[in-house]
């Protein structure tokens, strides 16, 4: 049964608010650009005060040459810390490494803690992120070990030297969790958004088979009508001008009934304006009319109905239709107006039974006849039912379908 809620699920969601982006994100490459000339100024300008704890900014003229290339190096890495966020961290790494022998390797470590986030943030390759990791513990480790001071402070167990050096290891840790925790959640939202695309693209997908089993079911019914009357009519035109017009006049109604149903059905895929109604899709109610409609056409119909026709799902009584309507197209397709049928229907709190019997020859080896009934099975299939269509023992054809009562299946 065509879902318009379905159809209607896919469109975007308007009222869904927009993901807040900052400037990392708008202008990347223009935000690492401005981040590498502030880390730079920083590391370059910014020292600490000797006699206290405050900062101060010193002169150009105190930045040596070597110095000036080596701040330059690790701080200028950082615009590409997104795209090589490993290669920046190296850079870093030898700059603080190279720092070491002139004294101001804690003020490069700000380049480092920089690229370390991004080695977190944007390192694709876990194990080279940790591999990362490991090459800043361990220049913070060496550091510590070529400082004998620092080391001695260590040994007599003295609080802040065991503190300050346990806050390094601690913030290079956190500053590389924050990113890789940070890379997670994107990815996870980047998975959750191909997984709601993919289940978009299986609902158009399941719609579309729907849609294309129901213009399957309309024009096939009608067609086979207006056939087999044209033919009628063509064969008594001579010799009974009356019953040849009324033959067209048959075809001339299933015309009209196959355009009506088909302009019912495209209007399904049209966006309806507020207030817009559809007619009712046929169910059981509008199975004598249809069993009258094949009569018409030549069929020797024999109908039973057990059972309530009420309290029943709307989609039961669609596909109760649908099948009933394909099994007697295909009699008269395949067997001819000739053959003899037999229509039983049954429901129960349980479901709906249907039994279409013929005693043609059954022909399904044409071209084209096996589609309807993949359309039938589909259709009890959808429900949680079976269909069972083949040869009867004694001769002819039978289509014995279920169509179970309850939820419709996930």
């Amino acid at each position: 049964m065509v879902n318009r809620t379905a159809l209607h699920a896919q469109a975007p969601r308007r009222s869904a608010p927009r993901q807040q982006t900052g400037p990392f994100t708008r202008w990347p490459r223009t935000a690492d650009t401005v981040l590498a000339i502030v880390v730079f100024l920083t590391i370059a300008f910014v020292t600490g005060n000797e006699s206290n704890d405050d900062l101060a900014i010193r002169p150009i003229s105190d930045l040596a040459i070597d110095e000036f290339f080596v701040l330059a190096m690790a701080s200028g890495a950082i615009y590409w810390r997104r795209s090589r966020p490993m290669v920046v961290l190296g850079v870093t790494l030898v700059a603080s490494a190279l720092s070491l022998g002139f004294g101001y390797s804690e003020v490069v470590g700000i380049a480092m803690i920089v690229a370390l986030y991004s080695v977190g943030r944007y390192a694709t390759n876990d194990q080279w992120s940790h591999i990362g990791l490991g090459g800043a513990f361990a220049l913070v480790g060496f550091t510590v070990l070529i400082d004998e001071v620092t080391v001695a402070e260590i040994r007599s167990g003295t609080p802040e030297a065991i503190a300050g050096v346990t806050f390094g290891f601690f913030l290079m840790f956190v500053v590389w969790y924050i990113g890789r925790r940070i890379r997670f959640r994107g990815e996870r939202a980047a998975q959750l958004e191909r997984e709601q695309a993919a289940q978009a693209r299986r609902v158009v997908a399941e719609e579309r088979t729907r849609i294309a089993r129901e213009l399957h079911d309309i024009v096939a019914h009608r067609v086979s009508l207006m056939t087999v009357q044209a033919g009628a009519a063509k064969t008594v035109a001579a010799d009974d001008p009356e019953r040849a017009i009324q033959a067209m006049e048959a075809v001339e109604q299933a015309g009209r009934q196959a355009l009506d149903e088909l302009r019912h059905l495209l209007g399904v895929l049209r966006p309806e304006a507020e207030g817009e109604s559809l007619a009712p899709q046929p169910g059981l109610a509008d199975v004598p009319r249809l069993i009258d409609q094949f009569e018409e056409a030549g069929l020797d119909i024999s109908f039973t109905m057990d059972g309530a026709q009420t309290e029943l799902p709307s989609r039961v009584h669609l596909s109760t239709y649908r099948i009933v309507q394909e099994a007697l197209t295909n009699v008269l397709k395949h067997a001819g107006p000739s053959a003899r049928t037999e229509v039983r229907l049954s429901s129960d709190d349980h479901g709906v039974g249907i039994e279409v019997l013929d005693n043609g020859h059954g022909v399904t080896t044409l071209p084209g006849a096996g589609q309807g009934i993949v359309g039938m099975r589909e259709r009890a299939l959808l429900l949680g039912g079976s269909l069972e269509a083949g040869p009867r023992p004694g001769g002819g054809f039978q289509v014995v379908a279920h169509l179970p009562i309850g939820p419709e299946p996930a």
